[in-house]
């Protein structure tokens, strides 16, 4: 059952249109990333949920309560959607203590001084700020203040947790720390989370469904696996994992550019792409096998590089004037710079190359 609505969302500044007729609905405990790069319009869809910014077009609800209607003149302000905002700045106020920090959304709201407390401390156990709790947040890593933002959020029991490029400012190990800790308090909690990131590992981790987003206008929204399986085209093929294409012609038969070796057969189009002469061969690095030289699906190649690292083995692949990318465990044999090697694409993806 759906709980937040956007309805025909449209955000206009002047000639620009940042959000385009955004349609979604999320569910009742569900974690929904908005996913794309920066300027796509995710940050402003979420400063329009939250009532932060005003909407040219369209509707947001949550449950049965209308949020914003331009049409209808209706708009509830921030204060009143009971909703938990973390940033990507932390918004943590130095001079006062992490208590404090976490207790003044409450003070403002005028609760008594008991629920005061007890929601507060019930916030701190829950991100493990206890005993910090009587310190000031600059004393604490980027990671002990972002919980204390997450502290902050929590305390007021939202119904929905907004999260806007919570942990991009954190070190690669705190961000994956803290996104699991997000996780656990979502799970724990039931709220239902808006995560805004262009950190596709973030959005896969957390979300049960992804809205990937390009100009204001949605791509694909579907479950992180589906999106990854199945992208429904090049933009989001690129965005989401790890990417190789190759500029193929068509022009009745299938050929690379500046290529000598065979372009393998079992390379079949589409039917929606028989007819486009400039297409694009679509794969994931880590779906790719060095085969031999004799073998007829096989694409040839050169290594320039080879890199290690850690459990996996990056080579880059030179194929005509194009560089592929490919990538196998350490433990597996493979061809050294300076080599040839044909490739076997365990499951190639294609796109017309303008798409």
């Amino acid at each position: 059952m759906s709980y937040v609505r956007l309805v025909n969302v449209t955000k206009r500044f002047g000639d620009v249109t940042a959000v385009d007729n955004l349609n979604y609905e999320i569910g009742k405990g569900e974690c929904f990333s908005m996913l794309g790069p920066s300027g796509c319009g995710k940050t402003t869809t979420l400063r329009m949920v939250a009532g932060f910014e005003d909407l040219s077009d369209g509707e947001v609800w949550v449950g049965d309560r209308l949020l914003s209607s331009p049409k209808k003149n209706h708009y509830v302000p921030p204060e009143k959607r009971n909703f938990g905002m973390v940033f990507q700045a932390f918004a943590v106020w130095p001079h006062l203590s992490v208590y404090e920090n976490v207790a003044f959304p409450l003070r403002i709201r005028k609760l008594d001084e008991k629920e005061i407390d007890q929601r507060t401390m019930d916030a701190l156990k829950a991100t493990n700020l206890v005993k910090a709790k009587d310190e000031s947040p600059d004393f604490l890593s980027g990671g002990g203040k972002q919980r204390v933002a997450l502290a902050r959020a929590l305390a007021i029991n939202p119904d929905v947790m907004l999260l806007d490029e919570p942990l991009s400012s954190l070190d690669p190990h705190l961000r994956e720390e803290m996104r699991f800790e997000i996780k656990d308090l979502q799970q724990k909690y039931g709220f239902s989370i808006i995560y805004v990131t262009h950190d596709q590992s973030e959005a896969m981790a957390l979300s049960d469904r992804i809205l990937v987003m390009k100009l204001g206008v949605v791509q694909q929204i579907d479950t992180p696996l589906n999106i990854y399986n199945n992208p429904a085209n090049k933009f989001v093929f690129s965005f989401i994992g790890l990417s190789n294409f190759l500029s193929v012609k068509n022009d009745g038969s299938l050929v690379l550019p500046n290529h000598e070796g065979n372009i393998p057969q079992s390379f079949t189009l589409p039917e929606r792409l028989v007819g486009e002469a400039d297409l694009s061969l679509a794969s994931r690095p880590s779906e790719i096998d060095f085969t031999t030289m004799e073998d007829p699906e096989g694409l040839h190649g050169v290594v320039t590089r080879k890199a290690f690292l850690g459990e996996i083995v990056d080579y880059q692949i030179k194929i005509g004037d194009q560089f592929m990318r490919v990538q196998k465990s350490r433990r597996d044999k493979g061809p050294e710079p300076g080599e040839n090697c044909a490739l076997h694409l365990l499951r190639p993806f294609w796109y017309a190359e303008n798409e």
